[in-house]
């Protein structure tokens, strides 16, 4: 099953497409990788949160007005008027330590956000698959060194971890009450659980790339909170493909065989521990880049996790293509290249041009 995503694919050739969290770091990718799919792709976002933004600096502000997920009347309006037939819900409060600074708001946008997603749908008779976003954060984490599957239980001692393991329970349960075979609905939904994206275009803070590329960037060392934590790492086009993938199946004849939760996560040799990231990173961009430990005390973060992504190979066809290393270093490709000048839309194209022609190393 190799190949999956290719842009002469008819499957998204004028298909209406909504992505919530659009104007975000992964949210940019898919739009701008739908489009050239040939998809008629809408947003529904709040205003880029970062600034530089990948989303303005690849589509401008052709997204206002935006609009906030926690408000339903909105998202209501919003759907009723782009009537999409596939939706990727990936709007979210995605920080780990803002979810400490605020976690009404990280509460109110990864659950209720995602309520009023799936309450609107089951007014509308147009929407065909839904891809439900979460994190491989939602697992219930015992500091096991193994993978987790996604039959394992849910749970997340931080407030954000906690939020995308509500809204995988809500997902569940909206699944099993509204959208069921004996429903009559047509709309197959699925939630992905993709691991710790990197890439280029992320200008987040308290995330470890950006932080990386942004005290590099200034030549100096980088503050890292725990270099030994374990996670597994993927550049952000292999999850995004196994969304991309993963639709495909909900909006097929055997949709509702897919309609389940899925791990996206890079093999087991590629979890790698933080000090790894930064010293590759620090090697590629060279120049004395460094890193220090940071003496400011912080909130608990988990040492170690790992997803198993064995479903999504077996049953998806679904395989990384790239190995860690080399995400790194199209990574820092792609922040190099933006910082001498060329166009972030130049730059992004070339990245999911070269990442359509591989062919995936796990068989």
């Amino acid at each position: 099953m190799e190949g999956l995503v290719n842009p002469a694919r008819a499957f998204w050739n004028g298909r209406k497409v909504l992505i919530t969290g659009h104007t975000g770091f992964k949210g940019s990718w898919l739009t701008f990788w739908l489009k050239r799919l040939g998809a008629e792709v809408s947003g529904l976002s709040l205003a880029p949160h970062t600034e530089p933004s990948l989303f303005k600096l690849v589509f401008g502000e052709e997204a206002a007005p935006y609009i906030d997920i926690r408000d339903l009347n909105a998202v209501r309006a919003a759907l009723a008027s782009a009537k999409p037939q596939i939706i990727f819900h990936m709007a979210a409060q995605s920080l780990v330590h803002q979810s400490y600074r605020d976690p009404v708001e990280t509460y109110a946008t990864n659950v209720m956000g995602t309520v009023h997603l799936l309450e609107t749908v089951r007014e509308l008779d147009c929407v065909e698959a839904i891809v439900i976003v979460t994190s491989d954060k939602c697992y219930d984490n015992k500091e096991w060194l193994w993978a987790y599957r996604e039959s394992e239980p849910m749970g997340g001692h931080d407030p954000y971890s906690s939020s995308k393991g509500c809204a995988e329970l809500v997902t569940s349960a909206y699944r099993s009450s509204f959208f069921a075979a004996s429903s009559g609905r047509i709309c197959h939904i699925a939630s992905a659980r993709a691991g710790n994206v990197i890439g280029g275009g992320d200008w987040s803070e308290d995330r470890l790339i950006p932080d990386i590329i942004r005290s590099f960037g200034q030549s100096r060392p980088v503050e890292i909170r725990r270099p030994h934590s374990i996670r597994p790492w993927q550049h952000v086009l292999e999850p995004l493909s196994g969304y991309i993938r993963l639709a495909e199946c909900l909006a097929s004849e055997d949709g509702a065989s897919f309609a389940e939760a899925w791990n996206f996560g890079p093999p087991d040799e590629d979890c790698q521990s933080v000090s790894y990231i930064v010293d590759k990173l620090a090697l590629s961009w060279g120049d004395g880049a460094s890193w220090i430990l940071t003496e400011r005390p912080q909130p608990h973060e988990a040492a170690h996790l790992k997803v198993d992504a064995s479903k999504a190979r077996a049953r998806l066809g679904w395989g990384s293509r790239l190995r860690l290393d080399e995400a790194l270093a199209w990574s820092a490709e792609w922040y190099r290249a933006q910082l001498d000048g060329k166009a972030a839309a130049a730059i992004t194209a070339d990245q999911i041009d070269r990442y359509e022609a591989l062919r995936s190393f796990i068989h």
